[in-house]
């Protein structure tokens, strides 16, 4: 909370409107409000990566995953003859994260079931997805003009992005699976320890294979969010990277990549702290090449910050700093001292 908090004040800094919020046509615009739009994909996917660690696993394959649903998406919608009709954005919609949600329970498989190590098996699908999202488009970037499709991540609902809203109810809908059920607890168990939530009686592969799921069902959204925004399926650029963005608000958030405890509120303020600081580097005027390592270095204090080994370190530091320095004695002093430890 305190790294987003320093990134709101140096943005109002260095450009006061940054808060300043107008109102268009009834609907809100300014920085705040592009922050909460462009955030949705990426808290979807940071949403199924935050249950995925906590289970000690890992989701490289999410980026790929998002540019599969939207070259279904699109593909059908740009082969229908009624592509404005509601009727075939929603069956296109669901036929693309459909698919998504049985990619996701292909890794699951792979790590619950065969024993694959998570990280080797999202990477299989993090190599081949955007080759089956190619294949899906034809190598080609499928663009579609459906203005129901369009509204998904362009339109406005009592003033804010409808795209947030989106964001809003997968938060609730995961919170409340995990915190009102017994799959958060089952969750943190396999995480915690997978051998004894075994002994216990826990389906630690069921828990696992659907958690991978629920991971491909959001990145399956976001993919939609994403085409949504711009109209098209870019098989290549479609949620390039988001995988490293995801897991960073993760860690950011306070889930250890260890697994076991998970919290989706760190989650969140993680989203946010990343999207805020993609907001400053590109109004700093930071060029696209030095990006990447620009957020490095940012994302690095942050987790010194939150380190508690680094904490200790500075906590010593202060301490002796405040520390009296020793009273130097003279030599009388000292062998009337020694006289009385004698006696």
């Amino acid at each position: 909370m305190g790294a987003l908090f320093a990134l709101v004040l140096l943005n109002t800094i260095s450009r006061p409107s940054f808060l300043s919020i107008t109102v268009k046509n009834g609907q809100l615009y300014g920085s705040i409000i592009d922050i909460l739009r462009d955030s949705a994909p990426l808290m979807l996917v940071a949403l199924g990566m935050t249950l995925v660690i906590a289970t000690r696993g890992i989701d490289l394959s999410v980026g790929a995953v998002m540019a599969i649903s939207g070259a279904v998406a699109l593909q059908i919608i740009s082969k229908s003859t009624s592509p404005n009709r509601i009727g075939t954005v929603l069956i296109a919609i669901g036929i693309g994260v459909f698919i998504t949600l049985l990619f996701g329970l292909w890794n699951g498989f792979l790590v619950a079931v065969v024993g694959i190590q998570p990280i080797i098996a999202t990477l299989v699908l993090m190599l081949g997805g955007r080759g089956i999202a190619l294949l899906i488009t034809g190598g080609f970037i499928t663009t579609i003009t459906s203005s129901p499709y369009a509204q998904m991540a362009q339109g406005h609902l009592l003033g804010l992005p409808l795209a947030f809203f989106f964001s809003v109810g997968a938060i609730a809908i995961i919170g409340l699976l995990v915190r009102r059920t017994a799959l958060g607890v089952l969750t943190e168990s396999v995480g915690i320890n997978p051998s004894a939530s075994r002994l216990a009686g826990v389906r630690s592969r069921g828990i696992i294979w659907s958690i991978y799921g629920i991971s491909g069902l959001l990145a399956g959204l976001a993919g939609i969010l994403y085409s949504s925004n711009i109209m098209a399926a870019d098989s290549n650029n479609a949620g390039f990277l988001i995988e490293l963005d995801a897991i960073l608000a993760v860690v950011l958030g306070g889930t250890s990549l260890r697994g076991g405890k998970f919290t989706l509120s760190g989650t969140v303020i993680g989203v946010f702290i990343i999207q805020t600081l993609t907001s400053t580097i590109t109004f700093l005027g930071v060029p696209p090449a030095v990006t990447p390592v620009f957020k490095a270095i940012v994302v690095i204090l942050v987790c010194l910050s939150q380190s508690s080994r680094v904490r200790q370190w500075l906590g010593r530091i202060r301490h002796l700093r405040g520390a009296k320095p020793p009273i130097r004695l003279s030599g009388l002093e000292t062998e009337v001292l020694a006289e009385r430890k004698s006696v």
